[in-house]
């Protein structure tokens, strides 16, 4: 089984054995898909064609042909006024057809594949868990409790307020009046049911940060020692400071090219959302959409 997901920021790919559960290739490329989106409303040409070559280069590793396929995208394609256009150019010259999915389809498999990791790591809570996952485009936020799952997924993304902010200081300034929707989710979810355990967080800026942290930069970087760690407000402040210091070419070897302005407005962002929550920390989920994707295609193939 073979799983795709295209992102508002990055495409990643996942090849699994169904039966052993085993992860057998794993790919993911920076394509910038919601480049310039909030200012066009359109994908662009020049998004379309990296898209195109990250999944060429994908397949050079994985034959497409020998296995099933399933391919998702997200909030820039939910978004972008050209995207039926785009998913058609894409298939034509890759063979890869992408699902639209929404929001709640979204968040439902990205918990899916946490819920999966946290057993692993045997991290039990008593009273569940609220989840972050901040992608290019959107962020979903769940709260996950033994017997129901609330999620919401809200169209702020790190690829969109990067573009719309020119500093991190308007970013700060803006980014309450930002966030009300989220706060009023969060705010009526937690009236409504009991606190949750703890916080766990997902996607690219929370693993970047806890890479970081342990001395992992972009080409190092290893998801089994991302799995479990635990970050803080000091740690989101220790690394953008970190970041901000950093030559360019620092910056590209420690999160990789054309990532460094997006993982700043991430953590900024980040540590906004961790503050609605209520909490001080939260565990770091390598995994995602991409092996949400992955198990449930393995389920409906049995």
């Amino acid at each position: 089984m073979i799983a795709i997901d295209l992102g508002s920021n990055t495409l990643r790919v996942l090849q699994i054995d169904c039966k052993s559960g085993e992860f057998l290739y794993e790919y993911q490329k920076i394509v910038r898909t919601a480049d310039n989106l909030i200012h066009t409303g359109v994908i662009s040409v020049e998004a379309k064609e990296r898209i195109i070559e990250a999944i060429r280069e994908a397949a050079s590793h994985i034959d497409f042909s020998k296995d099933k396929i399933k391919a998702v995208t997200t909030e820039a394609m939910r978004r972008a006024k050209n995207n039926l256009e785009i998913i058609g150019e894409i298939y034509d010259r890759t063979g890869i057809r992408f699902e639209i999915i929404d929001g709640n389809t979204e968040a439902r498999l990205t918990i899916s594949a946490v819920i999966n990791r946290l057993k692993a790591l045997c991290i039990v809570t008593k009273n569940g868990f609220a989840m972050i996952d901040i992608g290019g485009a959107s962020t979903e936020v769940a709260f996950v409790y033994n017997d129901e799952v609330v999620a919401q997924s809200f169209p702020i993304g790190i690829v969109t307020l990067a573009q719309a902010y020119p500093s991190l200081e308007m970013l700060k300034s803006a980014l309450p009046g930002k966030l009300e929707p989220i706060y009023e989710f969060v705010t009526n979810i937690t009236k409504e049911k009991s606190s949750v355990d703890i916080a766990v967080a997902t996607a690219g800026t929370p693993t970047t940060v806890a890479a970081m942290k342990i001395g992992l930069d972009f080409e190092t970087y290893e998801a089994k020692k991302i799995n479990g760690m635990k970050l803080d407000f000091a740690d989101m402040d220790v690394q953008l400071h970190r970041l901000l210091k950093m030559s360019e070419q620092m910056r590209e070897v420690a999160v990789g090219t054309g990532r460094s302005e997006l993982i700043a407005t991430g953590i900024v962002l980040f540590k906004a959302l961790l503050e609605l929550l209520g909490k001080k920390e939260c565990i770091v989920v390598d995994d995602g959409l991409r092996e949400g994707v992955a198990f449930e295609g393995c389920k409906n193939s049995d």
